[in-house]
């Protein structure tokens, strides 16, 4: 405690010499010091109050103030006026209605973002890598992007003859009757549509059931044969590894007068 009390009070010593320092430097008369600095602050000063006292500067004020005060004298009577009360109630009502919701929805957001935080932790190591491959895919396209725009940019006479052209041929055929008549087919189309997509709910609904007990037989079926599956997969194991005993015993190198087996399994 002692040596504690010796390191504080020896800071709060060097803070004060540190102050006495400054104060010393600002009031000190030679020039380029803090006298320099209080002189150039009352001079900007002096220049505010100049400027403040124009006859524009103080229209500008008086009219800032003629606002508030007509803002002040004109809102003041509408907060305490009886219609605003039901505007209050309302305000109060779906403060008191969002409170709750708030409450329920908060442990499901705070669950969400320790999610996304443990998310973006555990990719952390992925973004360098996507970071240089997208750099690099940029830096394989910037010439190509060049190049392409360079040619369209020599092109651009033919490239507005072809529009022309196109524009031309293509202009005939499309009239406002054909526009018209396709329009009519689609609204004459809807209807029926509108009928297959109810008589297809209408039906699926009704087949619902068939649906539920054909998933069931499904899986009841495949739980009864897991264990013949199981046992297939075994015995393709099985003779999976005894290939590779065979395979390896065939590719491994010859000793003088004996052959090296290696038996590793799948």
């Amino acid at each position: 405690m002692a040596r504690s009390t010796t390191d504080i009070t020896g800071q709060l010593l060097d803070t004060a010499g540190n102050l006495t320092r400054i104060a010393m430097n600002t009031f000190d008369p030679r020039d380029g010091s803090g006298a320099e600095v209080l002189r150039v602050l009352r001079q900007t000063t002096a220049e505010l109050a100049e400027a403040s006292a124009s006859p524009q500067a103080q229209e500008a004020f008086y009219r800032i103030v003629e606002t508030l005060t007509r803002l002040g004298t004109s809102g003041a009577p509408l907060a305490v006026h009886p219609v605003s009360e039901p505007a209050q109630a309302l305000l109060a009502a779906l403060g008191d209605s969002l409170l709750p919701v708030l409450d329920a929805v908060e442990p499901a957001v705070e669950e969400f973002a320790a999610a996304l935080g443990e998310l973006v932790e555990a990719t952390s190591p992925l973004l360098p890598a996507t970071a240089g491959l997208a750099a690099g895919v940029l830096l394989a396209l910037t010439p190509l992007l060049r190049s392409a725009a360079e040619i369209l940019r020599e092109s651009s006479p033919e490239l507005h003859r072809i529009a022309d052209a196109l524009t031309a041929a293509l202009a005939p055929l499309m009239p406002l009757q054909v526009a018209l008549a396709g329009a009519n087919v689609v609204r004459a189309t809807l209807p029926p549509l509108a009928d297959l997509t109810e008589a297809a709910a209408a039906t699926t609904k009704a087949a619902r059931p068939a649906l539920i007990a054909g998933e069931e037989f499904l899986v009841a079926g495949l739980e009864r044969i897991q264990p013949l599956l199981l046992s297939g997969a075994s015995g393709a194991g099985r003779v999976a590894r005894a290939a590779a005993v065979r395979v390896s015993a065939a590719v491994s190198p010859a000793a003088d007068r004996g052959v090296v087996v290696a038996v590793t399994p799948a």
